[in-house]
């Protein structure tokens, strides 16, 4: 028991540190809680529910319905990310579900385009060899003891180019007028946020090189 709660205050320990190199600051830290019951979580869980409404959606073709699900998705993914910072109310939980909530999104969708010849299956491909290749460096994470790794803004711009990328391509769908300058709005997120997705992976292979210096410093009596 005594053996978790020192690795547990190591992955604190760990977050603090890359928190505060990230920016630049060198005492105070924002933590986060265990708490279930907020704002925030529960705008991302009202986001996963929508996941299936969504995938129902853009594969009956209900466009109109898709998009709107869509645009509530953005708009509470926004919000329970202020929500968290200005109201103090980050938690683990909410680290846990906002990413989840992110890719399930951008799987659905892609899968949904992808079925209905929207965007090649070689470029699905390429996204979810992205997330199998995450699932073993979080694997690898789980196994130093860290719960997950701190998000940077390579992975945010990522996700941001592409819920915004294949929306676009859905609305190009609506009619020709739409298609002329939708259509290569859509592709152009998409192109950057697939290669912002694998470079976000790169980073993270980076913080878990990190995070096995950590590990090893602080067997050795020198985690600082």
């Amino acid at each position: 028991m005594t053996g978790r709660r020192h690795r547990g205050r190591g992955a604190l320990a760990y977050s603090e540190c890359v928190a505060a190199r990230g920016s630049g600051e060198t005492s105070t830290v924002k933590q986060v809680s265990d708490r279930v019951l907020t704002v925030p979580n529960l705008l991302s869980m009202v986001r996963l529910v929508g996941v299936p409404v969504f995938l129902w959606a853009i594969l009956n073709e209900h466009d109109v319905l898709a998009l709107i699900v869509l645009m509530l998705s953005g708009i509470t993914d926004y919000l329970d990310g202020k929500i968290a910072r200005t109201m103090g109310l980050e938690s683990r939980l909410g680290q846990l579900l906002d990413p989840i909530a992110d890719r399930l999104y951008i799987l659905t969708t892609i899968v949904g385009l992808a079925w209905r010849d929207i965007i090649p299956w070689w470029l699905v491909a390429i996204l979810v060899a992205r997330e199998v290749f995450m699932a073993i460096v979080m694997l690898r994470v789980r196994s130093l003891g860290q719960i997950g790794l701190p998000v940077h803004f390579v992975g945010k711009a990522a996700t941001f180019n592409l819920l915004y990328a294949f929306p676009v391509l859905l609305l190009a769908q609506v009619s020709d007028g739409v298609r002329v300058w939708a259509e290569p709005l859509g592709w152009a997120f998409v192109w950057w946020g697939t290669v912002l997705y694998w470079l976000g992976a790169y980073i993270y292979v980076l913080q878990l090189r990190d995070l096995r210096e950590f590990r090893a410093r602080e067997a050795a009596g020198h985690p600082a």
